[in-house]
């Protein structure tokens, strides 16, 4: 089959969507079909070999974060362009609703189209203004995919129709393979994401660490991702700031690693998740998840039996519920052990033929289609000869 997967947001930035997409790709592939990405990518970017740049993305404020989006009348044309050089069997289309390429491939593609919708926002305004310019294109849609309940009734609300759910799919085995990092063992905390941005919940993680230590006095609190790292510990007691450790942007290999070394993985979000992808990844490499409560959290972690979940934004919980842990060693490993067992629905293995099913059924509807339409001219075709 012929694929292709048109990516929102810029490929030189790591993100959630951008992920999902190259590792969905990566399963394609292997699995023997012709896969194309159309993505916003600076021309320096070094791309795989199936990602073809629609050109520099612009940052924009979306959804509590910044989405580097592309959009325009240069942009349109080279969506045209791939289209009509990819003579794809099928289109899936990311965020059709975003400013940016899926809404314009959206516009122009023909024949059967997929799409994925990532976003929870149940007080999104701006998608409800929007909604009459976006109809049209959203009526071209053929299956709707949401990776969440959480995104799905985001969809229903604001935009009518629904979706199948189909959530974010994770490499299992790449994350249980991994070998633990001898330096990163030994009472540690784990937290990854982007430190400048509070909905990732740093902060959170950040006011909770002296109540941790006074309790546990030999924890470290291991970070990875970009930001200022001065900032980030610019609150807390000169003393405390040894306990941190910040790593920086790490591999796909050191973040897999970093989960099966630590003891507990943080995940202190405050909000504007609709699934929550960091989570399976930990409790695939074997990592004890400690997670607030938001909704999305709360579905991923089998509403509390597959990791532990805290009040959202509270540090104080937090902190309790980490000293708890860190203390009960008979419940950090009944932990890592129904996280192993529940994060086998999200393997690649499920995921994706989850995903083929819904290609081959937009794709045999657009094949019954054209054939009823033969046949109908055809009939029309013997009607004028006679």
């Amino acid at each position: 089959m012929r694929i292709g997967i048109v990516c929102p947001y810029s490929w030189d930035v790591p993100g959630g969507v951008q992920f999902h997409i190259r590792d969905l790709a990566a399963h394609l592939i292997r699995r023997g079909h012709q896969v194309s990405v159309l993505a916003p990518a600076d021309d320096e970017t070094p791309l795989p070999p199936y990602v073809v740049s629609a050109g520099r993305a612009v940052p924009v404020p979306y959804n509590g974060s910044v989405a580097r989006l592309n959009f325009g009348f240069l942009s349109a044309a080279r969506v045209r362009r791939w289209l009509h050089d990819g003579a794809f069997d099928v289109i899936h289309i990311h965020e059709p609703t975003s400013p940016s390429l899926g809404l314009l491939a959206c516009w122009a593609a023909q024949g059967p189209i997929v799409a994925t919708f990532h976003t929870s926002n149940p007080r999104s305004r701006a998608m409800i203004a929007a909604y009459p310019i976006l109809q049209p294109a959203l009526e071209k849609i053929s299956a709707r995919i949401a990776v969440s309940e959480y995104a799905r009734r985001t969809l229903v609300e604001h935009l009518g129709g629904d979706a199948v759910v189909i959530p974010n799919g994770v490499d299992v085995g790449f994350f249980a393979d991994a070998e633990p990092k001898q330096e990163w063992q030994g009472e540690t905390i784990g937290f990854i994401g982007r430190i400048d941005e509070p909905r990732k919940g740093l902060p959170v993680l950040m006011r909770a660490l002296p109540k941790i230590l006074e309790a546990r006095p030999g924890v470290r609190l291991l970070v990875a991702g970009r930001g200022d790292e001065k900032e980030a510990v610019a609150d807390l007691p000169g003393p405390l700031r040894d306990h941190v450790e910040f790593l920086g942007m790490v591999s796909d290999e050191d973040k897999a690693r970093l989960l099966r070394s630590v003891d507990v993985y943080v995940a202190p979000n405050t909000g504007g998740e609709s699934f929550g992808i960091i989570l399976v990844e930990a409790m695939s490499a074997g990592a004890a998840v400690l997670a607030s409560d938001l909704d999305a959290f709360a579905q991923v972690l089998d509403g509390g039996a597959a990791g532990e979940l805290f009040a959202n934004e509270d540090a104080d919980a937090l902190a309790e519920a980490a000293v708890r842990l860190l203390g009960n060693q008979e419940r950090l490993a009944e932990l890592r052990e129904r996280g192993s067992r529940h994060v086998r629905r999200f393997d690649w293995s499920t995921v994706g033929a989850d995903i083929l099913a819904v290609y081959e059924t937009v794709t045999d509807g657009a094949a019954s289609v054209a054939t009823d339409e033969r046949a109908r001219l055809w009939a029309r075709l013997g009607r004028a000869r006679d």
